[in-house]
C-alpha cells in the first residue's frame, strides 16, 4: 500500500445516519420511517441498504416518534436536540454530537433507491477535492422538461469537525441546509452515470408515492 492509499477514508471512520424525525405531514402525519416499502419498514430498508452498500461503520437512527420501534432495527436511536421537529438539519446537528467516528454520512429513510455505492463515491470525492462536506446530486426534469443537475442536500458526508459550526448556525436560528453547507467548502458529487438509477433519489412523500417506488421497473 502506497501513502496515497492510506489516505483513504475507511468504513469504520463513516458513521451513518437515517433521517427519520420528520412529521410526515404529507403522508397523513404517520412516522414516515416505519412505512412498509416491499414488507420492510422504510427506515429498516435504507439502513439495510447502507449496509449492502459497503462504506460505513456504525449506524444510527435520528427519530423523534416510536423510539423503541426504531431501536428493534439494531441501531442506536436519537431524537432531535432542538424543539418542534426542527427539521434534516435538527437531525444533522443530533449525527454530528453523537457520533463517534471522524465522519458522518446522512440519507433519509423516504428514499428507498438510494445508489449502494453512495458513501464510497462522497468519500472519494470529499477526499480528493479535500472537502469539507460532499454532497450528492442527481439529474432532475425541470418545469421546462429540461434535465438539470440538483443538489440533494439530505445526502451528505460530513467531517464531524463541524459541529461548533452547526450549533452556533442552528442557535441563531438556522434551519436551511443550504445555507449552512454553504459556509464550508462542499463538493457536489454527480450521480449521472450510465448505470445510476435515475430514480435513486426519489422520495416518497405520500402513500401513494411509496406505492408508485414499489412498482417494478423493466
Amino acid at each position: 500500500m502506497d501513502s496515497k492509499d492510506a489516505l483513504l477514508i475507511k468504513p469504520n471512520e463513516i458513521t451513518g445516519l437515517i433521517l427519520a424525525g420528520g412529521r410526515g405531514s404529507r403522508m397523513g402525519g404517520v412516522d414516515k420511517g416505519l412505512q412498509n416499502f416491499n414488507g420492510m419498514p422504510l427506515a429498516l430498508h435504507t439502513l439495510t441498504r447502507l449496509q449492502m452498500g459497503g462504506g460505513v461503520g456504525p449506524l444510527m437512527i435520528n427519530a423523534n416518534r416510536n423510539l423503541s420501534a426504531y431501536e428493534s432495527f439494531g441501531a442506536s436511536v436519537w431524537p432531535d436536540g432542538l424543539a418542534d421537529y426542527a427539521g434534516p438539519l435538527a437531525g444533522f446537528l443530533t449525527g454530528l454530537e453523537r457520533c463517534e467516528t471522524p465522519f458522518l454520512v446522512t440519507v433519509p429513510c423516504d428514499t428507498p433507491l438510494l445508489p449502494l455505492d453512495l458513501v464510497p463515491r462522497l468519500a472519494a470525492a470529499l477526499e480528493a477535492a479535500d472537502a469539507d462536506i460532499a454532497m450528492a446530486s442527481a439529474p432532475e426534469v425541470d418545469q421546462e422538461g429540461q434535465v438539470q443537475m440538483r443538489s440533494q442536500p439530505v445526502f451528505c458526508l460530513l467531517r464531524v469537525d463541524l459541529l461548533e459550526s452547526l450549533v452556533k448556525f442552528t442557535a441563531e436560528g438556522g434551519r436551511k441546509i443550504d445555507a449552512w453547507t454553504a459556509l464550508h467548502k462542499t463538493v457536489l458529487v454527480p450521480f449521472n452515470l450510465p448505470d445510476d438509477d435515475p430514480q435513486a433519489f426519489c422520495n416518497a412523500n405520500t402513500l401513494g408515492e411509496l406505492r408508485q417506488l414499489e412498482t417494478p421497473r423493466s
